[in-house]
């Protein structure tokens, strides 16, 4: 039986014909600079071909698994993979429903939960007459109060499920929020109707609305003025215009007269009204619900439910003294205390009806805690979740699974993650292996790294320069090569980063009595033109202090706009800023059609370089695959067409007029500098800045995205197939492009992930510049060499979760490194 699994030939993108030997059981990392090839060889060669070879060991049609670019590969085994886009965007998703830890709560408190009786007040015990699992949609049937007698529904798991109808609250059906129109976004007071006071209203529209709401007023009796300003109507006139005719809004004003029967007699929906509808109507579009809510819809917690989405009944249940919406809301870990004191306080017959539940979620739980996601708690959206926690919510299910001789691929699943809950994770990859399977990991971190059982660098270099195994063996062997990249970084060769010394400034930003989330009443002081980072365990606080609390406030202070700010008595020291630049890691775009290039605002300036080139023939229009003219019709300049397929998912199969090449013959036929624009498309920041280095429009867009660290990516990559590292560079280097006078303060959410050690190297380069030239720079990170470059560190703890929320240690690196309260000092010191 052969130990390895052996690929040969290995070609697709950037892979040099890459032939290489991988030992199954084993833990083995790929590494190497952003755009070498790791994902290449990781997720497109060697789990497609697992899949690829899986499906024909069936026997099931593989036509729809490529084969993809290799002359062989054996020993595979059947993969699964855990990347970077994984998370359920859906809002009735929670950590609680993804883990199913909240499918056995439920299970728990439907069979020994007490709640009040409706007609005496008095609790109802549990009746322990019937243990079977009662189905989800089981209709649940009644029992006497034991008190008075008053008929009672039986608990069941789907009283307390938000998203069945027996348990979600009515007022939000569940979803724990409300949709509400900001009529200061819907309108400008400022204007009257016929002058565009509705935002979203054109010309003609607004022509096509003006005779249904005069219709309309003259239905009621009055008249609707459409030239006085909206700030000078009256509540009957603004009501019609928001809200319409059947609004309980407007129809308070008229209670006894029956609306309109047809739009020309008036009967007018109302703006708010309308756009709510449409936002409805289009829940499957989640970039129209976007759009709606840019244009004037706000999300508010439910006033009914509190948040908590599940209906008052279900809120008013309680399995010794804690209701199920509590439990929900403690961190795994106190939640974990909580149900290994259970047997202690279950008597009687109640334990043994509950003891196999519990035992099910202690291990589920513990699970999660060894993952290193503790601090998390069971009610949080899953949409709120970062990629590196997602990834370790898949990894606690895998390790329950059982499954043994399984491929597993992970993409970066420190991502996020403290250094001093790296060890732990290495843990779970360790457990994962001795069952038998091989871990395939694509990872940075240098601690990782050397608990691996064999090492491949890719690289040299990103994209061209890249597609080659540098180095590979054991991380000894790695760290002894000579030209490795992370060879070096492994055995120290590398300069280390150190902190330019700047200290902690004249001038700053200080946050007074911040205590939103679990953050313990703090006052923090941020300096000023300086490089700054926080950093902290997973769940410290972190994200609550800059992006909660720092960035609200500052939008409501520069943009009169956003949310209220979070907790905190106020913040000091605006006066030295003109304005605030914040950079996470959201998606750039969730449009297809939205790229790189597209949204570095680089696509303009070289379609007009090759309707130049066109000498008249064609405008820059032409170039553009969005709009007709010169892309190919057949697939509207997709460059693939949806083929529908009779129960399964649709397929993209590439367009046979263009073949993939989005454009019509014509266009593609005009070229610069040997390419067409096709080719400009598919080829990576670096190569189009070698073709337009004489194009200054082109190249300063260009360079500044190779600065942070994005030359291997290509122009036409889909926005929304970025990572959230690579959408975050992207909109830095957007960012960097504005020119500004103002003394401007940029807070960034982990920059550095999925970067290689020689990559941070260069995005800490451009952060210095930042600050040279007078710029405040303020960063959330975990990465050790960010920490020591740094001016300042503000170290948050002592864990996660409830536990943390503290200020551990604030200094110079030097000064955390000395600090022996600070998990993070050790580290630095290291």
């Amino acid at each position: 039986m052969d130990d390895f699994i052996r690929v040969t030939g290995a070609r697709l993108h950037n892979l040099r014909n890459v032939s290489l030997s991988l030992p199954k059981n084993k833990l083995v990392v790929l590494t190497g600079l952003s755009g070498s090839g790791k994902s290449t060889l990781a997720f497109d060669t060697l789990h497609r071909e697992g899949q690829r070879q899986y499906l024909e060991s069936l026997g099931m049609v593989t036509g729809l698994v490529s084969k993809p670019a290799v002359d062989s590969i054996t020993g595979l085994s059947p993969s699964i993979s855990v990347d970077q886009h994984l998370t359920n965007r859906s809002p009735r998703s929670t950590v609680g429903t993804v883990t199913e830890v909240f499918t056995y709560l439920r299970l728990l408190w439907s069979r020994i939960g007490v709640r009040p009786c409706p007609g005496c007040g008095k609790d109802i015990p549990p009746s322990h007459a019937d243990t079977a699992e009662a189905d989800e949609d089981a209709e649940p049937g009644q029992r006497p109060c034991p008190h008075c007698g008053t008929p009672v529904p039986e608990l069941v798991m789907g009283s307390f499920s938000f998203n069945k109808p027996g348990g979600a609250c009515p007022a939000c059906t569940g979803l724990g929020e409300v949709i509400r129109p900001d009529v200061r976004r819907l309108v400008d007071d400022g204007k009257s109707v016929a002058q565009g006071a509705v935002n979203g209203w054109n010309a003609k529209y607004t022509d096509w609305s003006l005779p249904v709401l005069r219709a309309a007023a003259g239905h009621y009796g009055f008249t609707f003025d459409a030239d006085a300003p909206l700030c000078e109507l009256d509540d009957r006139q603004r009501d019609l215009l928001l809200h319409g005719v059947e609004s309980p809004e407007f129809r308070r004003h008229f209670p006894d007269t029956a609306p309109p029967a047809t739009v020309a007699a008036g009967r007018f929906e109302g703006v708010a009204t309308a756009l709510l509808r449409r936002y409805n109507d289009r829940a499957d579009d989640p970039e129209y619900r976007e759009r709606a809510e840019r244009q004037g819809l706000v999300k508010q917690p439910c006033g009914e439910c509190d948040g908590t989405r599940l209906s008052a009944a279900a809120r008013a249940v309680t399995v010794h003294g804690l209701t199920v919406v509590e439990a929900t809301r403690l961190p795994l870990t106190d939640l974990a205390g909580w149900l290994g004191g259970l047997r202690e306080r279950s008597g009687g017959d109640e334990w043994p009806l509950v003891e196999p539940v519990v035992a099910d979620l202690e291990e589920r739980v513990r699970r999660l805690l060894d993952v290193g996601v503790g601090y998390l708690t069971l009610g949080q959206a899953s949409p709120s979740l970062s990629a590196g926690e997602t990834q370790r919510l898949r990894l606690a299910a895998l390790l329950g699974s059982g499954l043994t001789g399984v491929l597993y691929v992970l993409d970066e699943p420190t991502i996020g993650l403290h250094p001093s809950d790296t060890a732990r994770l290495v843990d779970v990859l360790h457990r994962l292996r001795d069952l038998g399977n091989t871990v395939l990991v694509i990872e940075h971190d240098l601690d990782v790294l050397r608990a691996a059982d064999h090492v491949v660098d890719v690289g040299p270099g990103a994209g061209r320069d890249g597609g080659r195994i540098v180095a590979q063996g054991t991380p000894e062997e790695v760290a002894r090569t000579a030209g490795s990249p992370t060879g070096a970084h492994l055995s120290g060769r590398a300069a280390q980063p150190v902190s330019r010394g700047r200290g902690n400034g004249a001038t700053a930003l200080v946050i007074r009595g911040a205590r939103a989330h679990n953050l313990k009443d703090l006052t923090v002081r941020i300096p000023l033109g300086r490089l700054v980072t926080v950093t902290g365990p997973s769940g410290s606080g972190k994200s609550t202090l800059l992006l909660d609390i720092l960035d609200r406030a500052a939008r409501r202070r520069f943009h009169g706009a956003g949310e209220q700010p979070g907790e905190h008595d106020g913040i000091d020291g605006w006066e030295h800023l003109g304005k605030i630049v914040t950079v996470d890691q959201e998606p750039v775009s969730r449009m297809p059609r939205s790229n790189a290039a597209t949204y570095g605002e680089v696509f303009t300036p070289i379609r007009e370089v090759f309707a130049a080139r066109s000498k008249g023939a064609l405008t820059a229009g032409h170039f553009s695959f969005n709009t007709p003219g010169g892309r190919c019709e057949r697939c509207e300049g997709a460059g693939v067409l949806s083929v529908h397929m009779h129960f399964l998912p649709a397929v993209e199969v590439r367009c046979p007029t263009c073949r993939g090449r989005r454009f019509r013959p014509e266009v593609l036929g005009v070229r610069y500098e040997g390419h067409d624009i096709a080719q400009v498309l598919a080829a990576t920041v670096d190569e189009a800045l070698e073709v337009f280095r004489e194009v200054p429009a082109v190249a300063a867009r260009l360079r500044r995205m190779a600065d942070v660290g994005l030359g291997y990516l290509p122009l036409g990559q889909p926005a929304p197939t970025l990572s959230g590292g690579e959408a975050q560079r992207l909109k830095l280097a957007k960012e960097l492009g504005r020119r500004t006078a103002a003394r401007t303060l940029y807070v960034l959410d982990e920059p550095t992930t999925g970067l290689h050690a020689a990559d941070t190297a260069r995005l800490l380069g451009v952060l210095q510049r930042l600050v040279d030239a007078g710029h405040s720079v303020i960063t959330i990170e975990h990465n050790v060499d960010v920490m020591r470059a740094s001016d300042w560190l503000i170290d948050l703890g002592p864990v996660g979760g409830a536990g943390g929320g503290r200020v551990m240690a604030e200094g110079t690196p030097g000064e955390v490194a000395a600090a022996r309260a600070s998990r993070t000092g050790g580290f630095l010191a290291g």
